[in-house]
């Protein structure tokens, strides 16, 4: 008896993000993005710390100031750009000024493995490499945050947030630790790998098909006029100003990855493999939360849990400041990264929902100015306070203040305490 054939409709509807072609194209280029570009920032890091310790003699708190102030180098042309770099995003083709972002990232870290090959070991050197892939990163956030909307359902978009995340702390995980041994390894080798991955990022974000028409009057507005009404609409909305913000201040205070180099190197003895592997700690703490979302996203009590999470990660950076054992600092760095993922998912949902697809490019833009913020100008409050406290005081300090700000962003934006679902109101 012959059995009747059964197929699959072809309009039946994805029930994950990972279904779409396109986002699997995204998802892909996200990867290999943070990958290149974490894996460029720690090197960047620790040669830099190395050269300050090494070559030119500095004290622990003297290189760890020096840290501090690449952070403040970085964030200067993400600062100045950022408005234009949301503009760009809201006015052109996504995919192209992504795409093009990463060939340039791809220039910068060919530059870096030359002069690494060459063994030009000075600080100006060092900060101008530094200053350069701030620069294209100001342009590869805000077109990439904004494409994944556009690519899958409304009713997807919270785990595609997940996924989106947690492509990105999987490329945290792994940008790192390669890079780490691959330095010790042959030091020009983990930026080759890094300009091979910005090179797939590129193609694949480059590759994605269905995308939207951009809207009637995006080109059709003045771009100074879309940079203040970006702006204004984030003050406009108090719930989004108050998520944004909170991770501001409360990454800006509490961020310990400047001092990982310090760690690494003076206090737990454990060189660039450990350096590696404590920001593969962090990114995998992230992941493992990143995968639990990507199937159980949350939907409940959200507000309450962003502030809870953001608390968690405060307790967690003051922990690793005090602890001396390398396997324990791990776990610290995990529990931080996983406390850090939930916030970023509730938030990164709060903000796509919330945001009509004209301004994404825009509020997608400030928002990575206030996370560019928190960790570059991070970088440079650590830095400081690592010059006036040491490196444990300063780690502690910021711990400390992270669970500061939550309490006091619990009360001054109330609307984030209230805020029960992710309801989309575009």
């Amino acid at each position: 008896m012959q059995r009747p054939v059964t197929t699959k409709s072809p309009s039946a509807a994805p029930t994950s993000p990972l279904q779409i072609a396109d986002y699997r194209r995204f998802w892909l280029a996200r990867f290999c993005a943070v990958l290149a570009s974490t894996g460029m920032v720690v090197i960047i890091g620790y040669q830099l710390y190395d050269v300050a310790r090494a070559d030119y003699g500095m004290s622990i708190a003297q290189a760890s100031f020096q840290l501090g102030l690449l952070g403040l180098a970085q964030f200067i042309p993400i600062f100045l750009l950022t408005p234009v770099a949301g503009v760009l995003a809201d006015r052109m083709d996504r995919r192209k000024l992504a795409g093009s972002a990463a060939f340039l990232d791809c220039l910068v870290a060919i530059g870096l493995a030359v002069t690494t090959a060459m063994e030009l070991r000075n600080l100006p050197v060092l900060y101008a490499f530094g200053v350069l892939h701030g620069t294209v990163r100001v342009f590869v956030r805000p077109a990439m945050g904004a494409i994944a909307p556009n690519i899958v359902p409304a009713d997807m978009i919270p785990k595609a947030i997940a996924l989106n995340s947690m492509a990105m702390q999987i490329g945290v995980i792994f940008g790192p630790a390669v890079a780490g041994y691959l330095f010790a390894w042959d030091r020009p080798l983990p930026y080759s790998v890094s300009a091979v991955a910005e090179v797939v990022a590129a193609i694949a974000i480059l590759s994605i098909r269905n995308m939207p028409p951009l809207h009637a009057d995006a080109r059709k507005a003045h771009p100074v006029r879309q940079i203040i009404d970006g702006f204004h609409f984030i003050w406009k909305e108090r719930f989004l100003f108050g998520c944004i913000s909170l991770d501001l201040f409360a990454v800006l205070l509490g961020g310990a990855t400047a001092l990982l180099p310090v760690f690494a190197r003076d206090i737990l003895q454990v060189g660039p493999q450990g350096l590696g592997e404590m920001r593969a700690a962090t990114a995998a703490g992230a992941a493992i939360v990143g995968v639990i979302l990507s199937f159980r996203p949350l939907s409940k009590e959200v507000g309450s849990k962003m502030l809870w999470s953001v608390a968690a990660y405060g307790a967690a950076t003051l922990a690793f400041g005090l602890s001396r054992n390398f396997m324990l600092s791990l776990v610290f760095l995990a529990l931080l990264g996983a406390a850090d993922m939930v916030s970023v998912f509730i938030r990164g949902s709060l903000v796509q929902l919330r945001t009509p697809d004209d301004k994404r490019g825009r509020v997608s833009a400030i928002s990575g100015l206030a996370i560019s913020a928190s960790n570059e100008l991070g970088e440079m409050q650590s830095g400081v306070a690592a010059a006036l406290l040491g490196a444990t005081g300063a780690v502690v300090f910021g711990g400390a203040g992270a669970i500061f700000v939550t309490a006091v962003w619990a009360v001054l934006f109330p609307e984030i305490r209230r805020a029960r679902t992710f309801e989309q109101h575009y």
